[in-house]
C-alpha cells in the first residue's frame, strides 16, 4: 500500500435466515432478521460504510427478503454478492440440513450445479448477477475458483487467515496472508494466476511470532482447549474484525496493527441474523444488542476517523486494485 492509499474498509455481512446454528431453525427457515435490514443499514451509512451483502439461496428466493435486497441494492450504497450454503443449496438433500456439509467436501459437478442456482437466484431477485463469493462456514477450496471464474465472479471473501478445521474435514487457512491476492488453482493460502480476487477476512495474533509458532498454535492438537489456555494465560489469541466475537478495544487494536503493516484493507464481517436479538446464539436481550452496536460504532468510527479508511464494496474494492496494479496509463509519444 502506497503512502497516498487510503486503506479500504470492506464489511461483507452473511445474509442468511434466521440462528442457521441451530437444526431446527434450518428445517424451519424464518427470515425476520432480513426484513430489519434497514435499520443495520441506516447505520451503516452513518459511519461510512458501503457494505456488501452476501446472500443465501432462501433468502433470495424467499420474496419479502428479495423485495428488502432489491431496495437496498437500488440505493446505490451496497453490493449484493452470494453466500453459498451446501446444506439448502439446489441440489442437495434434505439430510444435508442436519449435516451441515462444507462445500470442499461437495462433489466439484455438485458445487458447480449448486453456484448456478445460487447465482441465478440473486440475480432474479435484485437485477444484477453477484460477482462476490464467501463459502458458508468458510468451506472454500481452491478447487472451487476455476467454477467461480465461469460464473462470472471477480471476488472470494472465504479465507480467514489462521482458520483451521482440517480436525473436522473442514479447511486449512493457516498461513495465508491478510492482504488481498489472485487466487491459485491448486492452494487458497497463496497467491496464483486466476482471475478471483481474495479479500483475506481480517484475523491475526494478538502479538508477533515466528511464522513456526504461528503455524503450531493454529494447528494445535485440541485445538479449542489449547487456545482457550493460551488466551487464558495471556499468552496469544486470534482477534478477529468481528463483533460478536470481539471486544472493541480487540478490534481496535487488531485494525492498528493491521494498518501499521501496510495492508490495504480491514475486512470485517457477521452474520445479518446478529443484528436482532435473538437471532443468533449471540444477543439474546436489547441489552446485547445495543452493546453490539456499540462495539461496531466504535470499530468503524476508528477505522475511518483515526485510520482513515475508505469505506468500499467488494466489487469497488476489486476496481481500484486493479487500477492500481495496472498503473497509470501512458499517452504515445
Amino acid at each position: 500500500m502506497s503512502a497516498t492509499t487510503r486503506p479500504a474498509l470492506l464489511v461483507a455481512i452473511d445474509t442468511e435466515g434466521d440462528n442457521q446454528w441451530s437444526a431446527a431453525a434450518r428445517r424451519s427457515q424464518t427470515f425476520e432478521n432480513i426484513h430489519a435490514l434497514g435499520r443495520l443499514h441506516t447505520f451503516f451509512l452513518k459511519h461510512g460504510v458501503r457494505p456488501t451483502y452476501v446472500v443465501t439461496y432462501p433468502v433470495a428466493r424467499d420474496p419479502r427478503s428479495a423485495d428488502v435486497l432489491a431496495g437496498l441494492a437500488a440505493q446505490g450504497a451496497c453490493e449484493i454478492g452470494a453466500h453459498h450454503h451446501a446444506w439448502e443449496t439446489p441440489p442437495c438433500e434434505p439430510a444435508d440440513i442436519d449435516r451441515h456439509p462444507y462445500a470442499m467436501s461437495l462433489p466439484l459437478s455438485q458445487f458447480d450445479a449448486q453456484l448456478t442456482s445460487l447465482t441465478e437466484a440473486i440475480a432474479a431477485a435484485v437485477g444484477t448477477r453477484p460477482i462476490s463469493y464467501r463459502s458458508g462456514r468458510f468451506g472454500f477450496s481452491a478447487a472451487h475458483v476455476s467454477s467461480l471464474e465461469r460464473h462470472g465472479y471477480l471476488v472470494d471473501s472465504s479465507v480467514a487467515p489462521l482458520f483451521y478445521e482440517a480436525h473436522k474435514q473442514g479447511p486449512d487457512f493457516v498461513g495465508a496472508p491478510l492482504t488481498p491476492y489472485f487466487l491459485a488453482y491448486d492452494d487458497a493460502t497463496r497467491p496464483g494466476s486466476s482471475g478471483v480476487l481474495e479479500l483475506p477476512i481480517s484475523a491475526a495474533l494478538n502479538r508477533s511470532v515466528p511464522a513456526l509458532v504461528e503455524r503450531w498454535y493454529a494447528r494445535a492438537p485440541s485445538p479449542y482447549t489449547t487456545k482457550r489456555v493460551l488466551r487464558l494465560l495471556g499468552i496469544a489469541e486470534v482477534r478477529w474484525l468481528r463483533p460478536s466475537y470481539s471486544s472493541a478495544e480487540d478490534m481496535i487494536a487488531l485494525a492498528r496493527q493491521i494498518a501499521d503493516k501496510g495492508v490495504p484493507i480491514l475486512n470485517l464481517l457477521f452474520h445479518s441474523s446478529e443484528a436482532i436479538v435473538g437471532g443468533s446464539p449471540y444477543n439474546k436481550t436489547e441489552a446485547e444488542l445495543d452493546a453490539f452496536y456499540e462495539r461496531l460504532g466504535r470499530v468503524l468510527t476508528f477505522a475511518t476517523r483515526d485510520l482513515n479508511a475508505e469505506g468500499l464494496t467488494f466489487a469497488e474494492f476489486h476496481a481500484r486494485h486493479v487500477r492500481a496494479a495496472a498503473g497509470p496509463m501512458r499517452v504515445p509519444a
